[in-house]
């Protein structure tokens, strides 16, 4: 019924348009409502951001400067080879013929640090991790002798014919690890590598300067690696036990000290992908 008499007013003239029709808002009205509307969506859509975006802090320096060893310029190169399953004892053989002779050489500014098969991970893995003291110009150095050294380059080509494939990363040390050193067997070595999300290598060196102090009651932390070429935003963790059972038992003790779920709360968010290796040293290798 009261449509009807709109109606009616409206085609008698727009007088009784202006009478009977709705009393529209003012213009300013219809601005602040658009502007607190719009407002009251920003506000929503940056507190659903600040769920899922990190925000990363502008650094001021690269993190190979903030992170690395300043007293050594050391940096290292992790292999990982992955041998044709038919090979491995004669690949193991040959290294271990011709890697000591390039680690006792005097002119190459390299040593080997470590030499392992994997035992429970990827299958039929060799991993070896060098240093070359003096960082780049020193691992230059080497691999130009190396490719003049006729006995290391027909290793290579022997070498090759037994792998189905190989990568290699280069690595810096973490300041606040554990360095590398020759120990004494015999151990199993544990390598856990991180692939961390991009822009959270700060963050990551920051809470591990603080946890690596709960992993040293049975001397287990052997070293801590960042990549810089290779796969990026990489981490490796080297750990040495006597045997399974020893590794389960300190890294469990790790749980009762306060302050440590802390810091595995922390980190894990950082972290996109991890993978765990457990090895045996070659019986060439430094850490035995």
């Amino acid at each position: 019924m009261a449509t009807r008499v709109l109606l009616r007013r409206s085609l008698g003239g727009a007088g009784g348009l202006a009478r009977a029709g709705p009393r529209l808002p003012a213009r300013g009205s219809l601005a602040l409502r658009g502007l607190a509307s719009s407002t009251n969506r920003a506000g929503e859509d940056s507190w659903l951001k600040s769920l899922f975006v990190r925000k990363v802090d502008p650094r001021k320096d690269a993190h190979s400067n903030l992170l690395a060893k300043k007293e050594t310029s050391s940096l290292y190169k992790i292999q990982f080879h992955n041998v044709k399953p038919e090979y491995l004892d004669a690949y193991n053989k040959l290294c271990q013929e011709v890697l000591p002779k390039i680690h006792e050489e005097k002119h190459y500014p390299c040593a080997l640090v470590g030499t392992w098969n994997t035992w429970y991970g990827e299958q039929d893995q060799a991993v070896h991790l060098w240093r070359y003291e003096g960082g780049y110009p020193a691992l230059t150095e080497v691999m130009n002798k190396l490719r003049q050294n006729k006995e290391f380059t027909e290793f290579r080509k022997e070498r090759g014919n037994m792998l189905l494939s190989r990568k290699n990363q280069l690595l810096l040390e973490f300041s606040f690890w554990n360095e590398p050193v020759p120990r004494e067997g015999p151990n199993i070595y544990e390598l856990r590598s991180y692939q961390l999300r991009p822009g959270t290598m700060i963050e990551w060196g920051n809470y591990w300067a603080r946890a690596i102090r709960f992993r040293q009651d049975n001397n287990e932390a052997v070293g801590g690696f960042f990549s810089q070429i290779g796969q990026l935003y990489m981490v490796h963790h080297l750990w040495a036990y006597k045997d399974l059972q020893s590794r389960e038992d300190t890294r469990n003790s790790a749980w009762n000290k306060h302050g440590w779920d802390e810091l595995v709360y922390y980190t894990v968010p950082l972290i996109q992908e991890m993978e765990s290796r457990i090895m045996i040293p070659l019986k060439i290798s430094p850490l035995q």
